[in-house]
């Protein structure tokens, strides 16, 4: 007998408070690594009505950052221009506590060891080209078609703010249909009426025909269930940084260690040891290891290497995971410092990565299989 289940997974839009946050807080990470690339950061941002705080820690040599500046850059090119949207970045107030790096963390941070202790967790599927599961992949790929058509045909109506989510039938651990599409859009008052078939025809369909495939059978949709979303943004709910760590990886189809990812600076294993966990877990993929794998990695505060680095292969691998396992420590230097080398993490600007998740973007350098010949 075949074994069927559903999955699902959300996504949010790049309007969305928590993400208007996210990348906030990643705005200033880019302007503070521009200047000094061993500058120590992890900023928080809280996005509400009319008001934006920015805190956390930020440790400089020289240079400065003009918070303010960048937090009401991030906000309107997001879109939120006026209160009649639900937040005016000109017109907001701004308030910025920020303090330095503890020197106790920086004792052992400064001797090449981790920035924390934790865990971290990254995976690889084969049912998408991009090596992500389809539910978070389809979700994703609503809420750029979402902006897309808010920035392309304003005449439609939407705004910025919008959550989305995807649930996919599995029979036997593969994706087999669709079952479930919902998709909530902020929108202007006077095309109340018309939400639904605006969403359905300029949202749904086009990302729906990507994935052709899996539509088959009635497909229950759910668009702006509540009947109205006008007030959205920071005026309708609060936003803050770190709290879509699941629409970020990989919708719940993997463990996450806790730690968030936007604001912090590098030499935070919380953000890139997750991405070196993708990375590798695309490689085994990529290389036919396995057709679907999670890494996890787990490290101690100023300690260099990780204290742990498992694989989960799920049946799946074509070679015993023992010698996946012994290629990938042969190959891969899961060291702060080794991870911020081998993927360029000085030289990146992170600010796109607080759209559309961390992973699955080509442009990104953790997404890049270049290794996977090596552990053939």
């Amino acid at each position: 007998m075949s074994y069927r289940q559903i999955h699902t997974s959300e996504s949010v839009s790049e309007g969305h408070p928590d993400k208007l946050a996210d990348q906030i807080s990643d705005a200033v990470l880019d302007s503070a690594l521009e200047q000094e690339k061993t500058a120590r950061v992890a900023i928080e941002t809280l996005v509400t009505h009319g008001l934006a705080v920015v805190t956390g820690e930020l440790t400089m040599k020289e240079g400065y950052i003009d918070v303010a500046k960048l937090v009401r850059k991030t906000i309107t090119d997001v879109g939120y221009t006026s209160t009649d949207i639900g937040f005016d970045g000109e017109m907001c107030g701004v308030m910025v506590s920020i303090q330095g790096q503890s020197p106790d963390i920086a004792m052992g941070v400064d001797t090449g060891g981790a920035g924390d202790q934790g865990m971290m967790f990254g995976m690889a599927t084969d049912e998408t080209v991009e090596l992500m599961p389809l539910p978070i992949a389809v979700a994703h790929a609503l809420m750029r078609q979402s902006a897309a058509v808010r920035r392309e045909q304003p005449s439609l109506g939407l705004r910025p703010d919008a959550k989305g989510q995807v649930s996919v039938e599995y029979e036997d651990g593969r994706p087999a249909r669709i079952n479930t599409v919902v998709v909530s859009q902020q929108h202007s008052a006077d095309v109340e009426r018309e939400i639904q078939e605006i969403v359905q025809e300029h949202v749904i369909k086009p990302v729906l025909a990507q994935y052709g495939e899996y539509v088959k059978g009635d497909i229950t949709y759910h668009i702006n269930p509540t009947g109205r979303f006008v007030t959205g943004g920071p005026q309708g709910d609060t936003g803050l940084t770190g709290r879509k760590i699941i629409v970020d990886t990989y919708g719940g189809m993997c463990p996450h260690g806790g730690g968030a990812f936007s604001g912090k600076d590098p030499t935070k294993v919380d953000r890139s040891a997750a991405y070196m966990a993708r990375h590798v877990a695309k490689c085994i993929v990529a290389a036919g290891l396995a057709a679907r794998v999670q890494v996890s990695l787990a490290y101690a505060i100023g300690v260099e290497q990780p204290v742990a680095v498992n694989l989960e292969t799920y049946g799946t691998e074509t070679v015993p995971v023992d010698t996946i396992r012994e290629r990938v420590n042969a190959t891969f230097d899961m060291s702060p410092r080794g991870i911020i080398k081998h993927l360029g993490l000085l030289d990146f600007k992170y600010s796109p990565t607080a759209k559309n998740g961390h992973f699955g973007n080509p442009a990104f350098p953790w997404e890049r299989t270049d290794e996977a010949a090596a552990l053939q």
